[in-house]
């Protein structure tokens, strides 16, 4: 019986997020820890009644402290262009590439000194921490995809399927061709496309080839991605013992339920989350 997009979409679901997605602490405090130390010693100067010349006199003692100061602005280089009326200039802060004075230029005008002159704030390390969450929250997105991944690998597992015996992640198709000997031209534009799928599942009878993702939001790229999968779809029909899975999920669908609407219409192996929990790889791993 032919499944109806309309009754299969309504199944999507909002989030899959764990406690961990939203913030990983773990890297914050270890990004913290590598410069804890020149955060202490910058500490010296808050309050600091001539700030340019305190600046001047750490800076010359302990020139390390300059490599914290790209986090204090919440950026992760450690270099920053700038320009004004004098010009542009590139600033390093793994080394010196500009007098202190022209350092002590930079800290004026990005408003650094005025913070921590006028106590605008009590302890460096704990501002860098915040600063550190704020920027760990731009890694939601890839904490996302890893989530999906490691929940359709659980259900693998559940079918029965055992890491690097008969399933294995992160595969190429060059890998998968010398490894089975089968033909993935097809889907490789004769070879010139480099692929790599999340997971293969190798059975007696069929190659198993799957993409995993999902996405809470909606934009451009999900056009995208469901048009490349309608063609790997359309490549792959006619590939012996071969079988492309996508298994999607997440409302961010939405904005894109047009084209995913295409390609679930000519790929039957199009599942989500809901399909996962109806068993629905024991059913078609043959």
């Amino acid at each position: 019986m032919p499944r109806n997009f309309e009754d299969w979409f309504v199944t999507c679901r909002d989030s899959i997020a764990t406690y961990a997605y939203y913030t990983d602490f773990e890297t914050v405090y270890a990004n913290i820890e590598t410069i804890k130390i020149e955060l202490n010693i910058l500490n010296s100067l808050i309050g600091s009644n001539n700030i340019q010349e305190d600046f001047k006199n750490l800076v010359q003692r302990y020139p390390n402290i300059l490599q914290c100061i790209p986090l204090l602005l919440a950026v992760r280089k450690k270099e920053i262009r700038t320009k004004d009326t004098d010009g542009e200039f590139l600033y390093q802060f793994k080394t010196f590439n500009q007098s202190i004075e022209q350092y002590c230029v930079f800290m004026e005008r990005t408003g650094l000194f005025d913070l921590i002159s006028k106590h605008l704030i009590c302890n460096l390390v704990d501002y860098a921490t915040g600063v550190e969450t704020g920027l760990g929250s731009n890694g939601r997105k890839n904490r996302g995809g890893n989530l999906m991944e490691d929940l359709v690998e659980r259900y693998i597992q559940r079918a029965g399927f055992e890491l690097n015996i008969s399933y294995f992640d992160q595969m190429e198709i060059a890998t998968i061709q010398e490894k089975w000997n089968i033909d993935l031209s097809a889907i490789s534009n004769n070879g010139q496309t480099v692929k790599k799928f999340d997971f293969v599942v190798k059975t007696d009878n069929c190659l198993y080839a799957i993409e995993t993702n999902f996405y809470q939001s909606g934009g451009s790229k999900l056009n995208e991605t469901a048009r490349s999968y309608k063609n790997i779809a359309l490549e792959a029909r006619d590939i012996e013992n071969f079988c492309f899975v996508w298994i999607t999920d997440g409302k961010g669908w939405q904005t894109a339920r047009h084209n995913l609407k295409e390609t679930f219409d000519i790929l039957p192996s199009l599942y989500n989350i809901n399909d996962l929990e109806n068993n629905i790889l024991s059913s078609i791993f043959v």
